[in-house]
């Protein structure tokens, strides 16, 4: 076993980003042809997912055994610290771009076409949100209640929060059935949570009329929700990640920062839900 590094581990030379790169190309050269109808497009984006599929098991896979065969030294695990930080950073700015557009219209934007002046224009503009008026040329839609599915996923949600606390307390005290069961029903909630989100998707567009075309608020709806949703699917990955790996062994109280990662990630997922049901569905 590699001997523990007193300063900072330098990798050998790797063939992912390469990989990666291919992966990459085929990933867009898929895309240009698909938007333009021609059928190797859907072949070319295949192989590129394939690939890169490929590269993030064998580049984290590569990962995971430095970690378990201790190389990294307490300055890698901080540059770990910090680079997830940052990442986690990025994502708070991601999500603010859009709640900073979701103020913009409900308090600038919309009061102000329904002024005085704007009243000569469009004289059957209604300046309230959400506005159920459909814009013109368009069918007739029904904005999202808060007191259904998204509370229900609202309660699913910080009920995971508990669960993947109490599998942290497992790992801390050295109890692997506690650690296990608790990323179990962790991921569990996520997947529910998901579920109920499409289903929600499904009675929306197919029985409210509620599309990306309804005005901004159906737009500024799905854009939110929906890329909540992807963050809620990747952070379930991630903890299904810790799960297969604390069913191998791995982690102890002392070094166990990916599931630390994980959890992080998974909090500020649950954060987002909460700001997201207040601003989004309740006011």
């Amino acid at each position: 076993m590699a001997t523990h590094q007193p300063d900072y581990f330098v990798p050998a030379p790797s063939k992912w980003p390469l990989v990666g790169s291919f992966a990459l190309f085929f990933i867009g050269l898929g895309a240009a042809f698909t938007v333009n109808s021609l059928p190797v497009g859907h072949y070319s984006l295949a192989l590129g997912f394939a690939i890169l599929l490929y590269m993030l098991f064998g580049w984290f896979g590569d990962v995971i055994k430095e970690s378990e065969g201790g190389v990294y030294s307490k300055r890698v695990d901080l540059s770990f610290r910090w680079g997830m930080g940052w990442f986690i950073f990025s994502e708070v700015m991601f999500f603010a771009a859009f709640f900073g557009t979701l103020f913009y219209l409900r308090t600038i934007s919309v009061p102000e076409l329904g002024n005085a002046e704007h009243k000569l224009l469009w004289p059957d503009f209604i300046a309230a949100w959400p506005n159920s008026v459909a814009p013109h040329g368009t069918a007739p839609y029904e904005s999202m209640a808060a007191w259904g599915l998204p509370a229900w996923n609202t309660l699913i949600l910080l009920t995971s929060g508990v669960t993947l606390t109490f599998a942290h307390w497992g790992l801390m005290k050295g109890n692997r059935g506690q650690l296990k069961l608790g990323l179990l029903v962790t991921v569990l909630l996520g997947a529910l949570f998901l579920g109920l989100q499409m289903h929600e998707y499904s009675h929306a567009w197919g029985h409210m009329g509620l599309t990306l075309s309804s005005g901004v608020y159906g737009a500024t709806f799905y854009m939110m929700t929906g890329f909540h949703g992807m963050h809620v699917f990747i952070g379930a990955l991630m903890l299904a990640v810790m799960l297969a790996r604390s069913s191998k062994g791995h982690f102890t109280a002392e070094h166990h920062f990916a599931f630390e990662a994980a959890a992080w990630y998974w909090h500020f997922v649950d954060v987002v839900w909460l700001i997201l049901f207040v601003f989004v569905y309740w006011l």
